[in-house]
């Protein structure tokens, strides 16, 4: 799913990593990571989206650089994790492990779990598996990785983006239009680069749109430039992890949810979501006992939109100040919360 991090994307000095380093992993691969803020302060896990995309400054600045010690880390074949776009031993049950790797690597008891899109599917599948581990969760534009999510993706937002969808039908065979999932991984596990350049530019052309404000208006007038070695990579990962719905899918994601009872959960969703619906932060609230919904109103998918960023820095505030998420947000005229 997309992870904006194209603009805005340098620190303020405060918020300059102050270690960086990479932990080797089993079978060859290598994770980096990298730390900021205050060394002695409340531990956070940002976990980014894709599956593919990788960490970068840009998504710790609603936090304060005083108050946390923000960690970030590229999943495996992403970013500055090393081999770049590997798919072999490279699924969900081996993130969550990794994950759980890094908190000890760095020493730290427990810490508040933050994921946005894919990030959160995967915060939700670590929370279930190393619950006395965390502290809080907070996930944002929430991603249920099953069937729904991925036909409604690739074909029913298609409806809000007719121009958008077609252009980018039109690099899928008609024969595989109903199986473009599987499509796409082969296209990119195969040998013909300059095919999967063409869909790794498809792809992020098709994200923008439907990610746009204006969706109707997606289709892109510009010539289609192929894709990068690094975004081939990027959609190389997700299209593996897509074409197994995520190792986890909808029930799983339902089920860990429903575990994290007593365990302080803040959801932020926008309300104009095209790319992970609305429902999907409703239903992990239904599942999850004691969790609290916000909607960010007017926002998509955008992690960086003013009002899913005030709500996420409203979030983190208030669990550092009082430990739990019990009268967030603070703001009563704010978005609604439940």
């Amino acid at each position: 799913m997309p992870n904006p991090t194209a603009a805005a994307d340098a620190p303020e000095p405060s918020q300059l990593a102050f270690d960086a380093a990479t932990i080797d992993l089993e079978h060859g691969h290598r994770l980096y990571y990298e730390q900021a803020g205050n060394p002695q302060g409340v531990p956070i896990v940002l976990l980014h989206g894709g599956p593919g995309s990788g960490s970068s400054p840009r998504q710790r600045t609603f936090l304060d650089p005083t108050r946390f010690r923000i960690v970030q880390y590229d999943q495996r074949g992403c970013g500055r994790s090393e081999p770049i776009g590997e798919t072999a031993h490279n699924h969900t049950a081996a993130l969550i492990e990794d994950i759980e790797r890094l908190r000890l690597h760095l020493g730290i008891d427990r810490w508040l779990v933050c994921g946005g899109s894919w990030g959160s599917s995967l915060a939700l599948a670590y929370a279930a598996a190393y619950r006395p581990q965390l502290s809080a969760l907070i996930l944002r534009g929430m991603f249920l990785s099953g069937g729904a999510d991925i036909d409604w993706f690739f074909g029913g937002v298609g409806a809000l983006a007719p121009e958008a969808h077609a252009e980018f039908l039109a690099h899928v065979p008609r024969r595989w239009r109903r199986r473009i999932v599987t499509y796409l991984q082969r296209s990119f596990a195969g040998a013909d680069l300059e095919k999967a350049a063409r869909l790794a530019a498809a792809w992020q052309r098709y994200e923008n749109a439907i990610s746009a404000p204006d969706i109707a208006m997606g289709r892109a007038a510009s010539p289609l430039v192929p894709g990068s070695a690094a975004l081939r990579a990027k959609y190389r990962i997700q299209s593996h992890y897509l074409a197994q719905d995520c190792f986890l899918g909808q029930r799983a994601l339902l089920r860990a949810a429903s575990e994290l009872r007593d365990l302080p959960v803040a959801l932020i969703h926008g309300t104009l979501d095209r790319v992970c619906r609305p429902n999907n932060a409703f239903l992990i609230h239904r599942a999850c006992a004691g969790s609290r919904l916000a909607w960010a109103r007017g926002a998509g998918h955008d992690p960086f939109h003013p009002a899913t960023q005030a709500l996420l820095r409203d979030a983190v505030n208030r669990f550092a100040a009082h430990g739990d998420f019990s009268h967030w947000p603070t703001t009563p005229e704010g978005p609604l919360a439940t």
